[in-house]
């Protein structure tokens, strides 16, 4: 049985952590504005968002999915605002933490230096996670087996076979709207069970 004094000790040990992901410089020389690492996490959270970087009004703000992406992930979710920025609940961990800034086609992708430094390190301090939404491609890519699938719907498409607790979700900007318009299924099938994962998973008895 574990004490006060253990959980004082993991609790600390996170704090550490975000406290190094918070203060980390890795890729400053790469990015258009000094690093604002984005994350959320506490100690009994149940839930981990991994999504891809935040935008620029995330950057502005400090807060993950502090945008019209973010009102679309909560919507499919079932979750409040409440709920998906209490820490204890659920947490955010892209895979890029800050803002990589403007490219031709949208956003850069992630920074490649982000998930190898601190992903881990992050993850084994979050035990008491039920629940991984890999929300878009980078994250997919990450963490779903070799050969899994060869194109983002096809992953989310499988969803009922990504590893126990790995759910996979296309990343909720405005064209998500366009690709559930095709992809009938996704709020047909997928969301229900989402939401059914999600409640089970807040609900779950440590």
């Amino acid at each position: 049985m574990s004490t006060s004094n253990d959980r004082t000790r993991k609790s600390e040990g996170l704090d550490a952590l975000l406290a190094r992901i918070a203060a980390c410089r890795a890729c400053a020389h790469a990015l258009p504005h000094e690093p604002r690492p984005v994350v959320q996490a506490g100690q009994s959270a149940r839930i981990l968002v991994i999504g891809q970087a935040p935008g620029s009004k995330v950057h502005a703000s400090g807060r993950a999915w502090d945008d019209d992406s973010g009102d679309r992930l909560r919507d499919w979710t079932g979750l409040c605002a409440e709920d998906f920025y209490d820490p204890e609940r659920v947490a955010h961990m892209p895979s890029g933490f800050c803002y990589p800034g403007k490219g031709e086609g949208g956003d850069l992708p992630p920074r490649p230096e982000c998930a190898p430094l601190w992903h881990d390190a992050l993850r084994a301090e979050l035990p008491q996670v039920r629940l991984t939404l890999l929300v878009g491609l980078h994250a997919q890519k990450r963490y779903l087996p070799r050969g899994f699938a060869p194109t983002m719907t096809q992953a989310v498409a499988r969803w009922h076979e990504a590893p126990p607790g790995f759910l996979p979700l296309p990343h909720p900007a405005w064209r998500s709207r366009l690709w559930m318009g095709r992809n009938p299924w996704f709020a047909g099938e997928l969301l229900p069970d989402l939401r059914g994962r999600i409640r089970a998973a807040l609900d779950q008895k440590v």
